[in-house]
């Protein structure tokens, strides 16, 4: 068998971060990419403090890995013509451009799909293709910001906006993206006709979906979240973080049975004859109470042990690590979570797509592609001369 996308050509037209993430899913799953960039590349080539990587920057290196590079300028006519050579022969095309410049630029989605009716166009921005601020720039701290997230972040009592320390605006909005893109290739395998769909992916619409456990709530209850610090989304006192003699440990105990089995775990059953803490409801009452009155156990263990007894007690349990701490965790190797793939001359790992197949799934040993280094295979492929100049 072949992995579940090959012989999937997508023009990718998108830059920075969630259009090329999003592709970069595709692509782990088999899909050729062909990744159309201006003369002077894709801007996150440019996002290192290294100035040594630039060019070939940690982050676009694990974004667009495995795929192609074609230098067009799109502001030329043999460029325009080479774009739409390559989006002519491609099944899914993707750009992230502001609302109204893929028309401007002949590339509009009713165009290219009266000459490929079965193409599948996917445009990403921050707001979408109409609504009274679809033509806001928008990058994703602006979308954590308006969407309300930064609001959510941080402990009670606190009202300064906190933004969630990495572009999870973006990771989910390719998630988002790439699950669209495979919705919209089956429909269109499954249709007589082979008819292709236009797909509007906006970056707020996305962010008040990954909300969803909080908005949903919201819809229904009529009533705004606030922010919860470390607290679960249970609101269980025992669902938080707590200071250990070493270090810090996160406790999901949120049954009953989970909350007898922490007591047990920390000697301290007796908290459980007190009426304010012998039930769910009595502890969400009196949650101050019972956080001071576990603090003091919590803080004679360590949390590498206390972490492993309560994950054989059934307590779901978690030491709090660095991301480099939990990069080495043992539990990682043999996941297939990382690829080694050719990088500037040397090698690199990158992340995988983080599930796994029984066979022919996600990965590839290809490196991010230099700027421009498929430009002549690729376009002499179309029988065009290159069109970067």
């Amino acid at each position: 068998m072949a992995q579940p996308l090959a012989g999937l050509r997508i023009a990718d037209f998108s830059h920075v971060i969630a259009g090329p993430l999003a592709t970069q899913f595709l692509c782990l799953l088999g899909a050729e990419v062909i990744k159309v960039e201006p003369p002077q590349g894709d801007a996150m080539r440019f996002y290192t403090r290294d100035p040594e990587r630039r060019g070939m920057a940690e982050p676009f290196i694990g974004a667009n890995a495995g795929k192609k590079s074609v230098i067009l300028d799109l502001k030329s006519d043999e460029g325009r013509e080479a774009a739409l050579a390559i989006i002519a022969q491609s099944d899914v095309f993707v750009e992230n451009f502001r609302p109204g410049v893929a028309e401007r630029l002949g590339l509009g989605a009713e165009a290219l799909r009266k000459a490929n009716p079965g193409l599948i166009c996917c445009a990403v921005s921050g707001f979408g293709q109409d609504g009274p601020m679809r033509d806001f720039p928008a990058i994703d701290q602006v979308i954590q910001s308006v969407s309300g997230l930064m609001t959510l972040t941080g402990s009670p009592g606190n009202e300064k906006p906190l933004r969630v320390g990495f572009p999870i605006v973006d990771t989910y909005c390719a998630l988002l993206t790439a699950f669209a893109i495979l919705a919209a290739v089956t429909q269109q395998r499954a249709d007589p006709e082979g008819k292709g769909q236009v797909i509007d992916v906006s970056m707020l619409d996305a962010t008040m979906v990954m909300m969803s456990s909080v908005v949903g709530a919201m819809l229904i209850n009529g009533t705004p979240p606030s922010r919860s610090g470390n607290r679960g989304f249970s609101g269980a006192p025992t669902a938080d973080t707590f200071a250990c003699a070493d270090g810090q440990i996160t406790i999901g105990a949120v049954q009953q049975v989970q909350v007898e089995r922490l007591m047990a775990a920390l000697g301290c059953e007796a908290l459980l004859d007190d009426p304010r803490f012998a039930t769910p409801e009595a502890r969400m009452v009196h949650d101050e109470a019972l956080q001071a009155a576990l603090q003091p156990y919590f803080a004679k263990e360590n949390s590498d042990a206390l972490e492993a007894r309560l994950a054989a007690a059934g307590v779901p349990a978690g030491k709090v690590r660095s991301v480099l701490d939990a990069m080495e965790l043992e539990q990682l190797e043999g996941r297939d979570l990382f690829l080694d793939v050719p990088a500037d001359g040397g090698r690199a790992t990158v992340l995988n797509a983080g599930f796994r197949f029984a066979h022919d799934g996600p990965g590839h040993g290809r490196g991010a592609p230099k700027l421009g280094e498929h430009t002549e295979e690729v376009l002499a492929a179309l029988g065009l001369k290159s069109a970067a100049q």
